[in-house]
């Protein structure tokens, strides 16, 4: 399992690879309502990171393509995402 610290370095992996990202940034500023300022101002918080984590586990593709780059399994962004701020599993039982 993925410990907090590892969590936010994934976490600001993600965030970097978002940034970097030209065709998947506009959609994440879009759905979120987030500005550019808003994501340059926020690159730290790890309450942040894991809405972008969020916003990757969407998306097959969008995982593997970060995991793919960032060298990373492709079950490690969930992981991260249980540890950062809003990330506890919702049991509905």
């Amino acid at each position: 399992m993925v410990g907090r610290d590892e969590a936010e370095l994934i976490g600001l992996q993600a965030v970097a690879w978002l940034a970097a990202n030209d065709e998947l940034l506009p959609v994440f500023l879009g759905a979120t309502g987030a500005s550019a300022e808003d994501f340059r101002n926020n690159l730290s918080d790890p309450g942040f990171q894991g809405g972008v984590l969020d916003f990757l586990l969407m998306d097959d593709a969008w995982v593997r393509g970060f995991c793919d780059e960032a060298g990373l399994s492709y079950d490690l962004p969930f992981q991260a995402r249980q540890q950062l701020p809003g990330g506890g599993e919702v049991h509905w039982t």
